[in-house]
């Protein structure tokens, strides 16, 4: 099994070390790289990864809305959330996100509980904001959503049927999805200050929220390993169907 990582940067990226632990525990012979693809190549990157006998391909910053044109077939998740982190290579090019489940699955662990009727916060307004989305109006959660442009807030809020960002009584679990470098508002700030829990997507280097607000916040190792784990439950079963 042929596998990669492509985006850009790639270098921090711990999916190589996931997918070939899973690959072992699978016990398949298979490879995943890292490989650095810079903004615009995506599409013709991709195409040849298929003429390459890749097997498939998760897809990270700052790719995910731009390999959409590089897939053939876009899954109902792919479809809502318009992006793509995971890509099978069989027939046709088929596209998925599993951003959502990766998050979903890492906060029922943390908290011990499903996220149905909990009211969760989501940061930001990109491709990995809205699987988390997509998954908490699956999952019958209560989200709210802050983005830096207002039109675009209201049109997440009316796609997944979330709320704007309650000035008071914030939500008890934020999920953020801001690069390392966003600069939020005081007033946000301090609602991340006073949360239950904060969980950044970011995971290691990049992972700068917990230092800005002088208190824990989980990275986001926990939501990477779901995701990776999803990604790769995708690629066995749609290996399998190509075999059957």
């Amino acid at each position: 099994m042929k596998l990669a990582l492509i985006g850009d940067p790639v270098e921090h990226s711990r999916s190589p070390r996931l997918h070939q632990a899973f690959l072992q525990e699978a016990g398949i012979d298979g490879t995943y790289v890292a490989i650095s693809v810079p903004r615009g190549n995506a599409v013709t990157i991709v195409r040849r990864m298929r003429l390459d006998g890749y097997t498939g391909c998760n897809v990270t910053y700052p790719l995910k809305e731009e390999v959409l044109r590089g897939c053939d077939i876009l899954d109902e998740e792919a479809q809502r959330v318009q992006a793509v982190n995971t890509i099978f290579f069989g027939r046709s090019i088929l596209g998925t996100t599993t951003d959502g489940i990766g998050a979903r699955v890492a906060l029922e662990a943390l908290i011990d509980e499903p996220v149905s009727l909990k009211r969760i916060g989501v940061l930001g307004s990109g491709a990995t904001a809205r699987a988390i989305l997509s998954q908490l109006h699956e999952t019958d959660a209560y989200s709210y959503v802050w983005a830096r442009n207002a039109d675009r807030t209201a049109e997440l809020c009316s796609r997944f049927e979330a709320e704007p960002w309650p000035p008071e009584n914030p939500p008890e679990i934020i999920v953020s999805t801001l690069p390392p470098e966003a600069r939020l508002p005081a007033d946000i700030l301090e609602q991340l200050a006073c949360a239950d829990l904060v969980m950044d997507v970011n995971y290691g280097p990049r992972a700068t929220l917990g230092r800005i607000l002088g208190r824990e916040v989980v990275t986001g190792e926990a939501m990477l390993q779901a995701q990776a784990r999803a990604s790769f439950d995708f690629w066995l079963a749609h290996v399998d169907n190509v075999v059957e």
